[in-house]
Parts: structure tokens; sequence; C-alpha cells
């Protein structure tokens, strides 16, 4: 069993929640586990705790609020009361409090919400609140379009401990540059910021065929082209943990060796510099 490194999350997005994957999480030195109260069919929590409890202590655990079911469909809300309700019940489904609860995409009812600052500050308060009371160890803030969030930030209402947003090859600069704007106005340092998606939804895609990643690294040779997109994504935007899914812990292993790996920074920061110009002749 490998000693644990936090700069890799399991994701259970698109899981099927098997146990074990997490026992070959914990062999490949991963302990921490990323899931949503919506995800599974909002069942995610009660499998996990049906299937794996005895394991469940052994990681530490990061959940979502902000979806509820509806008889047909589902349902964006940050209305307080519900926010609440729904921290409590994933203490009640898992089993124990979760080490950490972010709010979910809130840019979903914030877009055209009439007083979005106010409405952000309100669940962003819920969530502070909750973790004050021990429900949760901690909260923050998981965006998968963050584009809308930086001008809604009130400096008074309380502060995420962790910011989660997409990264990678396959962000968009203007996602990237959101990304950095929320962490300048929340004051985090790169330690409380984790990025997901980083194979933009799956590492077989065929873009992965066409494109060689291994640019982005410091020694081209050792490791293979899913293991340097992987290793990119910590520096797209600069983040200290990634969240990943997979249902084989083969798979999952193969991206913690990655950490072994150098990206070469300066190609980062002209990717960038690309990224922008592409989108500037876009708008000219």
């Amino acid at each position: 069993m490998r000693g644990a490194d936090t700069r890799v999350v399991l994701g259970l997005h698109r899981s099927r929640h098997e146990r074990r994957l997490l026992t070959g999480a914990l062999d490949r030195g991963v302990r921490a586990l990323d899931t949503s109260t919506n995800y599974l069919g909002f069942r995610s929590h009660r499998i996990l705790a049906r299937t794996a409890g005895d394991l469940l202590p052994k990681f530490r655990i990061s959940t979502k609020v902000g979806y509820v079911p509806r008889r047909d469909s589902v349902e964006h809300s940050l209305d307080p009361a519900r926010l609440h309700a729904a921290v409590e019940q994933a203490v009640k489904d898992l089993g124990r409090e979760p080490d950490l609860v972010f709010l979910h995409n809130p840019e979903h009812s914030l877009r055209d919400a009439p007083h979005g600052r106010d409405v952000l500050a309100q669940a962003c308060s819920t969530l502070h609140d909750a973790a004050e009371k021990g429900l949760c160890g901690d909260w923050g803030v998981a965006s998968w379009d963050p584009s809308a969030l930086p001008t809604l930030i009130d400096p008074t209402a309380p502060r995420p401990s962790v910011l989660m947003v997409r990264a990678g090859l396959l962000v968009g600069v203007r996602t990237l540059d959101a990304a950095d704007a929320l962490i300048k106005a929340w004051d985090l340092g790169d330690d409380a910021v984790w990025g997901m998606s980083p194979f933009g939804g799956s590492a077989s895609d065929p873009v992965w065929a066409r494109i060689d990643p291994r640019v982005f690294l410091r020694d081209t040779s050792r490791l293979s082209r899913v293991q340097a997109a992987f290793l990119a994504a910590y520096h797209l935007p600069r983040v200290a943990s990634v969240a990943v899914g997979t249902d084989e812990p083969a798979h999952l292993g193969e991206l913690v060796d990655a950490l072994t790996g150098e990206v070469e920074e300066r190609a980062i920061q002209e990717y960038r510099r690309l990224l922008r110009d592409h989108l500037r002749d876009q708008r000219a």
C-alpha cells in the first residue's frame, strides 16, 4: 500500500460506486473521495454507506449541495433552508459528517437572478453556519462555469476554504481567467484550489490520440500522453488537487504515478497566451 497523496481525489460523478474501486484507491494512496447529493440518481451517499461504510473513515470525503430532485426532473436551488436540509441529509445518509461540503454550481441559479450578490452571500453564509455547527468539517464552492461569479463576490460574506473548478488542456481561456479572478477575489492560496474533469470527460476521448500533451513536460519520454495531460491539469489553472473519475483502480494508479513528472511552466504560459490570442482573433 502506497503512502497517502492528497493531490489526487477520486471523483464519483460517473462511477458505479463499487467497493473494489475504493479499496483500489486506498492501495494506491488515494485518501480523498468527492461525490455529491445528486450523483447516481441522488443515491450516492446511501450506496457508499451501504457498500463501503467501513472504508469511509479512511477517506477525506467531500460532497456537494445545490441540486434537488423533482418528480420527473432535477432542480437547482440556493435557498438557505434547502441547502441546510441537504447538508443534514448528507450526514444522515453517509453515516458521518463530510469533511468538506461544496456549494454546487451556484451559477445555475445566479445568471438571471435579481440581487445575485445577496443570493450568493446567503448561500455561502448557510454553508459556513453548517460547518460552525459541526455538520461538516469545512465548506467550499464548486463551479463548472465560474464566469458569472467574480462580479457577485461580497467581500463581507464568509469566504470558502476550497474552490473547485474545471482544469486541464481542454478548458477555455475565459473559464481559466474567471477561475483566476475568483481565486483573487476570495484571496485563496494554491493549496485551497482543486481542479476537476482533467480530461474534459474521458481519458479515452479521441482528442488524446491526436495531440501529445508531453510537450508540456520537462522529460517527454517517461510518461504517457494520458499521464502528461493529467499532470498539465495542475497548472491550468494552478491547483493543489485534482478530482478525477474512473471505475478502474489501475487507471487511478497510473494517474498517481504521473505526479512524479515535472511540467515546463514556460510551455504552460505560452499555451495560455495562444488560447487568449485565439479568442481575440475569434472576436475580431
